[in-house]
């Protein structure tokens, strides 16, 4: 994907989040536990700096993260 492509999608996805998101705005956006969202950024799925006792997130990061999801395809779940 390339960085214009990455810019419009950044355009259309999340818009009513601000740019830099906490877990619990993460849980929101993927409807998702707090401790599934603390998974994803403490085994690194989701690139986040902590900063003080909270993490913070790049939205870009959980774009990211959606688009990875979405080009992997199991087609042998258990």
């Amino acid at each position: 994907m390339t960085k214009a492509e990455l810019n419009e999608l950044y355009k259309l996805m999340f818009t009513e989040y601000p740019d830099i998101v906490s877990i619990s705005t993460l849980c929101q956006m993927l409807d998702i536990s707090d401790r599934y969202a603390y998974k994803l950024v403490n085994d690194g799925y989701i690139s986040a700096r902590k900063i003080g006792h909270s993490y913070r997130i790049p939205k870009i990061n959980v774009i990211n993260y959606v688009l990875s999801v979405d080009q992997q395809v199991d087609l042998n779940p258990n």
